[in-house]
């Protein structure tokens, strides 16, 4: 209990989520054996980090920052107006769908946020939406991004559990999209209510086409990745390479608006954002440890079978508690935390890894989009000057229809474990 009150008022007081989490953790290795544990923290801390496929998540965020600079967002944004942008509230469907096809680049719901913050928010005020009706529309749509493959969440997941990050890639497609249907469904029954505006001419085919084809090279990256990965070709750690690759020979042989100049910039913003996940990955190893020897997972998980016994209350249990600390603690910590825990109950109830997985992975993604640290919405915020308070008003029948889709998949495997099965993963 000192431990984990440490940690709640090193969070309170504004101390950074990885540095809380190591003063806890090397404090409890103190508490525990003195200086021969506080030894230990060193090897920990680089065990925890030596991990071959962690070594994917800056070539996928380098990547991501590569295809946003070359202009790629805007062509994507294109292609999804040209097919839905005719309906009531087409800029809003458009969004959305925008993301699926963002999703493929990426991976992280606030790179989504901040592209779509800065390009088709504006776009969406212009054409008559109200702001934070648009910041709310790109919020829901952003968690897209780490459902669909690439996801950054999935190689964490995968790298500690030992599960097949191609069969979580596999896994996580059909769930993103059930997430975008019902979303664009919100869009459409919300349209009069919210006085969406609608464009009277339809695109033809012939402007989708040309769209697409100013799109299709943006679009193959995905498929190259996911078909390198599922087919065999290459590893995810070796995929994301790839994909760098890839983005590199866009933007000088193909687009020809990258400069050797530019890759300075992108390779600080890839650095800082790969430094802040892999601190708490470092030091979430030590507290990881220290929870373990102390039977600390054991406990928990006595305490939630004998509180629920039901496999369908332990999953439900699991969710909630996801949700809850997902409003107010970062989710890569909220993961390398609480899956060597949380994991196991869910095999002892008959759940497959994979599916167990894209429920961790999709439940604290939609807690980028909670108050009171929702992440998403902090960065729409930042980039679109709209107050926090009045995006979480007009975000909440997304949230709602985000988090039915998440009970669906936890109580129906089809959707989840249907391509990893039918690709050899399940």
């Amino acid at each position: 209990m000192i431990i984990l009150a440490l940690f709640v008022i090193l969070i309170l007081i504004g101390m950074p989520i990885g540095f809380s989490i190591g003063v806890a953790g090397v404090a409890g290795l103190y508490m525990t054996g003195g200086s021969a544990f506080l030894a230990q923290g060193p090897g920990k801390i680089f065990n925890g980090l030596n991990i071959f496929p962690f070594l994917a998540m800056p070539f996928f965020i380098l990547a991501g920052e590569i295809m946003n600079h070359i202009g790629i967002t805007t062509r994507l944004v294109k292609l999804a107006q040209s097919i839905v942008g005719h309906l009531r509230g087409g800029l809003a469907h458009t969004n959305m769908l925008a993301s699926v096809f963002f999703a493929g680049l990426s991976g992280a719901a606030t790179a989504d946020a901040a592209a779509f913050g800065r390009t088709l928010v504006p776009e969406m005020v212009r054409e008559g939406y109200r702001r934070d009706y648009a910041c709310a529309v790109t919020a829901a749509g952003s968690i897209i991004g780490p459902t669909i493959p690439p996801s950054g969440l999935m190689v964490v997941y995968g790298s500690l559990m030992g599960v097949s990050i191609g069969g979580l890639f596999a896994a996580g497609i059909i769930p993103g999209l059930m997430i975008c249907f019902v979303c664009m469904l919100v869009i459409r029954l919300g349209a009069r209510r919210n006085g969406l505006p609608m464009k009277s001419k339809r695109a033809t085919f012939i402007e989708i086409a040309r769209a697409f084809y100013r799109a299709l090279s943006a679009l193959l990256m995905p498929v190259i990745i996911l078909g390198g990965i599922l087919g065999g070709v290459f590893t995810p750690t070796e995929a994301a390479s790839v994909a760098v690759a890839y983005a590199l020979f866009l933007g000088f042989f193909v687009y020809r608006n990258l400069k050797v100049s530019d890759l300075g910039a992108m390779l600080v913003r890839t650095g800082r954002i790969t430094g802040v996940i892999f601190v708490i990955i470092a030091f979430a190893a030590v507290l990881g440890w220290w929870v373990s020897f102390n039977r600390i997972p054991q406990e928990i998980a006595d305490w939630v079978v004998n509180f629920a016994s039901a496999p369908w209350m332990i999953l439900l249990l699991i969710i909630l508690v996801l949700l809850a600390i997902g409003m107010i603690m970062d989710i890569t910590a909220i993961l390398i935390i609480l899956a060597p825990i949380l994991v196991p109950l869910t095999i002892e109830i008959g759940m497959e890894p994979i599916h167990a997985g894209i429920i961790f992975v999709l439940a604290l993604n939609i807690s980028l989009m909670t108050p009171p640290v929702g992440a998403c919405l902090f960065v729409l915020a930042s980039v679109t000057g709209e107050r926090i308070e009045n995006i979480a008003l007009k975000l909440w029948p997304f949230l709602i229809a985000e988090i039915a889709i998440l009970m669906l998949i936890a109580f129906w495997d089809w959707p989840v474990l249907f391509l990893p099965r039918l690709l050899g993963f399940g």
